[in-house]
């Protein structure tokens, strides 16, 4: 039967929590509201309080460039704000009446955070990512989401590298973002460069912010505009930061943007300080074709397109499978692939039949059956 204490938490074990004292809360109120849940009483006080999952409240949408906008979120009980500058967040949202979930890197600095009790990510409009336009020109104020507790690894090191490189293209400027406002509240300084790519300047998200940062000594910013000079080069990199292979760098952005700086980096010899953050899934850059999607024990399938991931489309089917990033990095929604051919969605590998797979970055590529 397990202690006392035991049966007593049961019922509010899989709250998120992070203080013994919220856990005890949150155990009493699930055992005295039995057989109802306390999300039934909560929840008509207020919307953003749950025992069973994190929840949010947009406080503001701000444009900042014509395909973009950053999301201010006011959490709810349950959510720590020690997370790290760099890290990415988890963003539930009600679309068509079911919730759709991205992550997105944390562009608010912790610190900020804490005092404000608010977060924030900036999400670019993507023409083939329907939630990101939506959450640019459709999310309204008041609205109530879910979310993921902070995660990931590409965070800002800590103590700072006496020379620091930030290499960022597109919306990868994003979690580099929280990083230098970090850098600039603690008053840090060190010798730091961000080289960041975009198609023209007033494509540059925080372009105004960036340049007030470089003014104020907090990073040395060299801009690379794709339109007038073409993709950032090894040869371009040399240009705008002729020391590159003595930094530690930090980089954020494009499939292809990435894979040019990983081969930079080993060519020469310096390949151990690079540390890379691929920013999200490059839909249909593969060519993945889709086909009918097959969960074996739960005697369900659905037909989708091949920029549709395994875990969105068993969430469209009704099947929940467990996930955590949804970026590839955590490892929770590895499942079998029982028959069939799939595609990683970030590299274009294919998987068949027999192999372990991770649904959040897989797409059908023709009829497929998974062991869930």
């Amino acid at each position: 039967m397990g202690s006392w204490r035991e049966r007593f938490e049961a019922p509010a074990r899989a709250a998120a929590a992070n203080s013994t004292r919220a856990a005890w809360l949150r155990a009493a109120a699930t055992r005295v509201t039995t057989p109802l849940l306390p999300d039934d009483y909560l929840h008509l006080v207020n919307p953003l309080w749950s025992a069973r999952e994190l929840r949010g409240k947009v406080v503001a949408v701000k444009p900042e460039t014509e395909d973009s906008a950053t999301i201010v979120i006011k959490p709810g009980w349950g959510f720590s704000f020690d997370y790290r500058s760099g890290q990415y967040v988890g963003i539930g949202i009600p679309v068509g009446g079911r919730w759709t979930w991205r992550s997105y890197s944390l562009t608010s600095d912790p610190d900020t955070s804490r005092g404000d009790k608010t977060v924030a990510v900036t999400v670019k409009a993507l023409p083939e990512g329907f939630l990101s336009s939506h959450l640019v020109k459709g999310l309204a104020r008041g609205t109530v989401v879910r979310l993921a507790a902070p995660a990931g690894e590409f965070v800002l090191p800590e103590p700072l590298p006496e020379k620091l490189l930030l290499v960022t293209a597109g919306s990868g400027i994003t979690p580099i973002m929280s990083m230098l406002r970090t850098m600039k509240r603690r008053g840090r300084r060190s010798d730091v460069v961000l080289v960041h790519s975009a198609p023209a300047e007033d494509a540059v998200l925080f372009r105004d912010e960036l340049q007030a940062l470089d003014d104020d000594g907090v990073v040395t910013l060299k801009l690379w505009l794709t339109r007038d000079s073409g993709r950032l080069t090894p040869e371009a990199l040399t240009e705008l930061c002729p020391d590159w292979a003595e930094r530690q760098a930090w980089a954020c952005g494009p499939g292809g943007f990435l894979d040019m700086l990983t081969v930079a980096y080993e060519g020469a010899g310096a390949g151990d300080s690079l540390h890379i953050e691929r920013f999200a899934l490059e839909r249909g850059a593969h060519g993945a074709q889709g086909g009918t999607v097959t969960f074996g024990t739960r005697d369900k399938k659905i037909t989708v397109d091949g920029a549709t991931t395994l875990l969105e489309a068993g969430e469209q089917a009704g099947v929940q499978m467990a996930y955590g990033c949804r970026m590839g990095i955590c490892q929770t929604c590895v499942v079998m692939l029982d028959k069939g051919c799939v595609r990683d969605l970030r590299t274009g590998v294919e998987h068949v039949e027999g192999e372990r797979i991770q649904t959040c970055v897989c797409a059908a590529a023709g009829d497929c059956t998974l062991d869930v």
